[in-house]
């Protein structure tokens, strides 16, 4: 991997630190006689070329509290104040601007919040996360736009390395959701993780536990989210932190061998998968539909001394497995639950179509089925194949696009995403002027099954006579055609 060319200082002075905002803030500081800098992230993508996401912390060597507020009374501008965490934020011109006053911070074991003490720059950054994250731009007029990078910021991004400024088992112990963080930047920036680091990471990882599930969570979402996420649900595996996060997806992995026949291994299949759908979507629950879609093979699989090995009803008990997790895991049980729960349940039905004579029925049933979701259901399927057999690939992609032709004819045709049948229940009671009962929803779904089958077309006319010779198979007589 090439190392990654920097930006000059003067170049990021002159692009980055000229907006009005810092002029203020550096005319405001002087006259105030203390020291400001600009901290973290943003130091970080300006060097890196990288667009700017309107979010610039500051550190002030005083209180961060007491200079926001005077730069409010400038700009006319509300100042939250955090007076728990030291800090306050203000918003001006589209930018969140959040301040601190320097500060050093020791940890307790039970807990990742910090005893904090006013300090220096320096123990202001050597308590930052990583090296990337912990170099500094001031904005006095006499230092104005000097890079402050104690630890080697710049030469890690030239490298491409997430490194801790102090040692990392110190850093990991102290706050263990800077592990993820790690693992985060790493897949988010393409870099690697210091074996340092890496090492720190695994040694500590029993510490996560200590983090509410909703920080863990956010995190993991931002792996999910990168451009690659296997880069990161590696890192998770091989320090075992996945085991503890998300242990239905850590027992994906591994290989069973009995009579010389193996199976292909789950968890590298399914990041293959995960990393195929973020190739061409950047839908949350896509990916996460990718995550679990065969979470149930380790609870399903099963040795026939005939046909190897077998995982029959994964995609069902999967469907099932999704709220528990989804809960476990502290993600929304909402419409995006249900989402990824149809897609597990439906994953494998595109891929049975394509091995098969695809018949119209089968293609009516999967459309009334997945409804709006189809586009996805197909993006998924068409990500579950894996194989690194050219032929099989080959065939199995041929045939997906046979399956989506005939989707699209039926659909156009059929008219079936989002049915409903074109009777109700209601034009049932009326019909044979019966009472609310089973026999009602018996012939509501014979209705829906003749339209899904074929047997009839999705009209109403053709639907309420096919209702009159199913009453009269069931002994029901009408007593009214007005609705006919």
């Amino acid at each position: 991997m090439p190392a990654i060319g920097i930006e000059p200082r003067e170049e990021v002075m002159r692009e980055n630190l000229q907006h009005l905002i810092f002029q203020i803030i550096r005319d405001l500081a002087d006259k105030e006689e203390v020291e400001c800098y600009v901290v973290g992230g943003y130091v970080r993508d300006c060097l890196m070329k990288r667009p700017f996401k309107n979010d610039v912390d500051l550190v002030v060597i005083g209180s961060g509290i007491d200079f926001a507020c005077k730069l409010g009374e400038i700009l006319h501008t509300k100042v939250s104040v955090y007076k728990s965490f030291g800090t306050a934020m203000l918003v001006h011109d589209g930018i969140n601007l959040e301040f601190v006053g320097a500060r050093k911070e020791s940890y307790r074991s039970n807990s990742r919040k910090p005893i904090v003490e006013d300090g220096t720059l320096e123990d202001d950054q050597n308590r930052r996360d990583f090296t990337i994250n912990a170099m500094a731009y001031c904005l006095n007029t006499a230092r104005f736009g000097e890079l402050v990078d104690p630890f080697g910021g710049v030469e890690d991004i030239q490298n491409r390395i997430i490194r801790t400024p102090l040692d990392p088992d110190i850093t990991f112990s102290d706050d263990p959701l800077r592990m993820m963080r790690a693992i985060r930047f790493a897949t988010q920036l393409n870099f690697k993780i210091d074996v340092k680091a890496v090492q720190a990471i695994a040694e500590n990882a029993e510490r996560i536990k200590i983090i509410s599930k909703e920080r863990v969570i956010d995190e993991l979402n931002k792996i999910v989210m990168a451009a690659k996420p296997s880069v990161g649900f590696r890192y998770l595996f091989d320090t075992e932190l996945l085991k503890i996060i998300f242990p239905a997806m850590y027992n994906l992995h591994g290989v069973d061998i009995i009579d010389g026949r193996g199976h292909k291994d789950n968890f590298y299949h399914t990041l293959e998968v995960l990393d195929n759908v973020a190739a061409n979507s950047d839908n949350l629950w896509l990916r996460w539909a990718a995550i679990m879609h065969d979470i149930a093979k380790p609870a399903t699989k099963r040795y026939d001394k005939r046909i190897g090995w077998t995982f029959h009803g994964h995609e069902d008990r999967g469907a099932r497995m999704v709220p528990k997790l989804f809960a476990e895991l502290k993600l929304p049980l909402n419409d995006k639950m249900k989402f990824v729960q149809k897609l597990v349940q439906l994953h494998l039905r595109p891929i049975v179509l394509a091995q098969d004579i695809v018949t119209d029925s089968a293609v009516r049933r999967l459309l009334y089925e997945a409804g709006d979701d189809i586009d996805a259901l197909m993006l998924l399927c068409h990500a579950d194949v894996t194989t690194k057999n050219e032929y099989k690939k080959k065939k199995y992609r041929n045939n997906f696009e046979l399956v989506e032709q005939k989707l699209k004819d039926v659909e156009e045709r059929d008219k079936i995403r989002n049915w409903q049948p074109p009777v109700s229940g209601a034009d049932i009671m009326a019909l044979f002027e019966i009472e609310p009962s089973p026999l009602v929803g018996t012939i509501k779904n014979a209705v829906r099954e003749a339209i899904l089958e074929g047997e009839i077309m999705n009209v109403r006319q053709e639907a309420l006579s096919f209702i009159l010779k199913k009453g009269e198979e069931l002994g029901l007589k009408p007593k009214t055609k007005t609705i006919l």
